[in-house]
């Protein structure tokens, strides 16, 4: 038997659990909880929610569990606007962490979208999050070249309290070879730092005297070659958590870095994790697409 049933989510009955899953997810601020009413509104109009549901002996089917919440919007081109769809919200439950549920829901919401004829889904996300960087760019193969400083204004929640709310846009190209190959069910070859050691990678890192990612770089180097190899906190929430200073100097560390590497032409393509460091890929280009 499966752990949960993904199914969507779409009668004024359901919302208010999606409204109880959010307070899991995001604790401490009321005001940045999508309301029921306004969740309701957008599905109604060709917005997209899936909920997975417990599943198996002695679960409650009932219970939501995770979930993922987006809806259409447009994006410029050269031949005038074109329709994406924008995924607002991915939630799991604090108790059905790491069992490859938000993967799931990614990849349920991936199916729908194709369906409707849209071949671009984007979404943002903290880029010092190395859990979240994984999963989007590692295992479902989105791409980014977009930084966008305070994207949310001031957050009160628990999560984002007391820095500035930089994310990344990333694009997720639906319909690419790249992307069906990561959500098959076939695994990737797992690359290592010394993989792109000896592709030349130039490695951006903490400095070699202090414990992995510790601090960030004291400087920028010119950004050069064909691949960058970007470093960040292995766990930025209990760095944050420990010292919010510090916090705040990876903050603005990544914002200089990856403004300046996007203005260069550089694509944020993969991310590594290895020996308990973390490392954003880095392409020029995009042949990688």
């Amino acid at each position: 038997m499966p752990e949960w049933i993904i199914r969507l989510i779409e009668t004024a009955e359901e919302m208010p659990a999606l409204e109880a899953l959010q307070r899991l997810t995001w604790p401490g601020s009321e005001t940045d909880i999508i309301p029921a009413h306004l969740l309701l509104a957008v599905v109604h109009n060709g917005g997209l929610a899936l909920g997975a549901y417990a599943a198996g002996a002695g679960q409650d089917p009932t219970l939501l569990v995770g979930a993922v919440f987006g809806f259409p919007g447009f994006y410029a081109t050269p031949d005038g606007p074109r329709l994406k769809h924008h995924s607002h919200i991915l939630a799991v439950h604090p108790d059905w962490r790491s069992r490859g549920l938000g993967f799931a829901l990614k990849r349920a919401q991936w199916q729908m979208v194709r369906r409707q004829g849209i071949d671009r889904i984007t979404w943002t996300y903290d880029p010092l999050l190395s859990r979240n960087a994984h999963l989007n760019l590692a295992r479902l193969g989105a791409v980014c070249s977009t930084y966008r400083r305070a994207e949310y204004g001031e957050m009160r929640d628990g999560l984002n309290v007391g820095l500035p709310s930089d994310r990344f846009q990333v694009d997720w190209w639906v319909n690419t070879k790249r992307v069906e190959r990561r959500l098959s069910r076939r695994s990737r070859p797992a690359l290592t730092l010394d993989h792109y050691r000896t592709a030349g990678a130039l490695l951006l890192e903490s400095p070699p005297d202090r414990e992995p990612a510790a601090r960030p770089p004291g400087h920028i180097p010119s950004l050069t070659g064909a691949l960058l190899l970007v470093e960040i906190p292995s766990d930025f929430l209990a760095l944050k958590d420990s010292d919010l200073a510090l916090a705040r100097d990876w903050r603005f560390y990544g914002r200089e870095i990856f403004e300046t590497a996007f203005a260069a032409g550089y694509l944020v393509t993969d991310f590594v994790h290895d020996a308990g460091r973390s490392f954003y890929v880095l392409t020029h280009g995009e042949s990688t697409l």
